[in-house]
């Protein structure tokens, strides 16, 4: 049986309101590395045992005659690309590597003869790692390891440092905005409010003064009746 877990952590080389609150506009991208990736290296139970120069098989093609096997291990990795399992622990890894003929730091076929060389390099569970080592073309077995890959570990350090880098960059210039548009708020509220006193002040009678009622009584003038004639 495979080790999913080892082989799910490879990765290959390779217009707003008036007081409506700005939203982010920025996605936050897992990192492919984690902070030290020697200590985890030295440390993870795992990259213990694969460090140590275990046997290893190709594990391609497995329902195929050994023949067909042979042939189509040799072509993957003049490919530049092949399947193998540590024997010890089950794990399963892709390798993929350089297959130029003109450079033989990824595979190489005339370093011992009947035997191909393999280096790999790849990041695995957050850690840059190396994979060395030779098998039989015949046999379709042989010998490898992981090794932490230090040049590389520098590279993505440093391309994590500033990845992190602008995120806290793009976070602060969002917190701004933010503090911005809430000053801004305060400010129209507090110019609204301001108004609104002068207007209800503009609105009411002077100091002292009686207040003229809307409907004032007219004079009323009466008549003294006139005299008449009795009627006897």
């Amino acid at each position: 049986m495979g080790d999913p877990a080892a082989l799910a952590g490879m990765l290959p080389f390779d217009s707003i309101g008036l007081y409506e609150q700005p939203k982010p506009r920025f996605i936050f991208k897992m990192p492919r590395v984690v902070p030290d990736q020697k200590a985890k290296f030295e440390s993870d139970d795992l990259f213990k045992r694969l460090s140590r120069e275990s046997e290893v098989r190709y594990t391609g093609y497995r329902d195929r005659p050994p023949e067909e096997r042979q042939m189509r291990f040799t072509s993957g990795c003049r490919e530049g690309h092949t399947e193998i399992a540590f024997i010890s622990t089950g794990t399963n890894l892709q390798l993929v590597f350089d297959h130029s003929p003109y450079n033989n730091r990824g595979c190489d076929f005339q370093k011992e003869n009947g035997k191909v060389h393999i280096v790999s390099r790849f990041i695995m569970n957050g850690v840059c790692v190396r994979w060395r080592g030779s098998i039989d073309l015949e046999k379709l077995e042989g010998i490898g390891c992981l090794e932490l890959d230090e040049e590389r570990a520098a590279i993505e350090d440093a391309a994590l440092r500033d990845q992190i880098e602008r995120y806290n960059q793009r976070l602060r210039d969002f917190e701004d905005k933010q503090r911005a548009y809430r000053e801004h708020g305060e400010e129209l509220r507090a110019h609204s409010h301001v108004h609104a006193q002068r207007f209800h002040q503009s609105r009411q009678p002077p100091h002292g003064a009686n207040p003229t009622h809307p409907h004032a009584a007219h004079p009323v003038h009466i008549k003294p009746h006139s005299q008449g004639a009795l009627i006897s």
